[in-house]
């Protein structure tokens, strides 16, 4: 990275926008503002989300004049969040946001169109990074399906290595491992990665997005998890810095106050004899779990970062605390909190682009205090 603040950033996935017009109008409204006031002097990350419409609405005149815009505001774009294809707000989207999954081939495509455009960003001497699904929702794939998905991960992998030939960038495809997939850990990564075995260039474009709200809530640890992937060579393209719900015997009434209609809330409870019970939505767990005494449930539920407790719940924000020491100086902090639109009241004080940018001064304080540790 360039220098000091270069890599923190937030991901536009909390900005509504599915066209290109749609999303650059987001950017125009948000980015400037965020940049002025936590990275006046010098250049910001954009940690960008594209849909697949979006990427293929943009055409050589569009992309002029968003890089004319770029470089006006001291901007670059390290990321994109190759995640959600479709629509991201506004509507149901649940287990959809993993639609079409990496048994399809519009997946393969539009993970290429998105390297093909962010070859042409990425300044020189910075690696990039394409965050993308888990491979499909769902814990069991088919062995003819387990083919099909490694021949469409290889067409990619080699898209992204002949980009690289031509351009001397490096783009780094990155899994994102979530709760109630078929990459749900840092071991399904590991043991995924072994199987495809992969040439030595596919395999250096293949790394992680680790999701600090996905592995706090499958109870991970942030530095075995970490030395696990050293130790198997995958490198961590980028951290999405994200804080999920926790509570303690919760109260059920509490609960439903976070049972919304838009996104997945995939819930992990340990029992008190350290036992696991998964659910793929908090309204299954609520419909199905019985409770005992000593239950931690921690929930799929993007919070603020820089709240570590209130009144009622607490969050895994510990998480984040735990993994910073452990990260390379280099590594893209990306917050992602996109769950503005649907967070408890008593979390939306401030306008939208007031919280971002509390939480970007909150990691970059809680950054360097971490690099004073001894």
């Amino acid at each position: 990275m360039l220098a000091h603040l270069h890599n923190i950033t937030y991901c536009a996935n909390i900005h509504p926008g599915e066209s290109w017009e749609e999303t650059f109008i987001s950017l125009r409204g948000h980015l400037p503002v965020v940049k002025d006031a936590f990275s006046p002097t010098a250049p910001f990350p954009v940690g960008l989300r594209l849909s697949a419409r979006a990427a293929r609405e943009l055409d050589a005149h569009a992309e002029i004049r968003f890089l004319a815009w770029l470089r006006q505001h001291d901007l670059f774009v390290p990321t994109i969040n190759g995640f959600p294809y479709g629509s991201f707000h506004g509507s149901r989207v649940k287990e959809q946001v993993y639609h079409p999954d990496w048994r399809r081939p519009e997946r393969a495509d539009y993970t290429m169109r998105l390297a093909t455009l962010l070859d042409r960003w990425l300044p020189s001497g910075i690696r990039g990074s394409i965050s993308t699904v888990p491979i499909c929702f769902g814990r069991y794939l088919p062995e003819d399906e387990r083919e099909v998905v490694r021949n469409n991960l290889l067409r990619t992998l080699e898209h992204f290595d002949h980009l690289r030939r031509k351009s001397g960038k490096t783009i780094v495809l990155a899994l994102e491992p979530e709760p109630g997939c078929l990459l749900e850990t840092i071991d399904d990564v590991v043991s995924f990665c072994d199987r495809l075995e992969f040439s030595d260039s596919a395999r250096t474009a293949l790394g992680i997005c680790f999701d600090c709200c996905h592995h706090a809530v499958e109870f991970e640890s942030p530095e075995e998890s970490l030395g696990r992937l050293v130790a198997a060579g995958i490198s961590v393209g980028k951290v999405q810095v994200s804080s999920a719900l926790r509570l303690f015997d919760p109260d059920r009434t509490l609960l439903e106050g976070f049972r919304e209609p838009t996104y997945l809330h995939q819930t992990v409870i340990r029992d008190r004899m350290g036992g696991f019970q998964r659910y793929n939505d908090l309204s299954e767990a609520l419909r199905m779990h019985q409770a005992g005494r000593g239950d931690e449930w921690r929930i799929h539920f993007h919070l603020p970062i820089f709240v570590e407790q209130t009144s009622r719940y607490g969050t895994t924000r510990c998480f984040i605390d735990s993994l910073l020491p452990f990260l390379d100086h280099t590594t893209l902090l990306e917050v992602e909190t996109y769950t503005w639109d649907v967070l408890p009241p008593e979390l939306k004080t401030d306008t939208v682009d007031q919280s971002i940018i509390r939480e970007l001064k909150w990691l970059q304080g809680a950054r360097d205090a971490s690099n004073r540790r001894p």
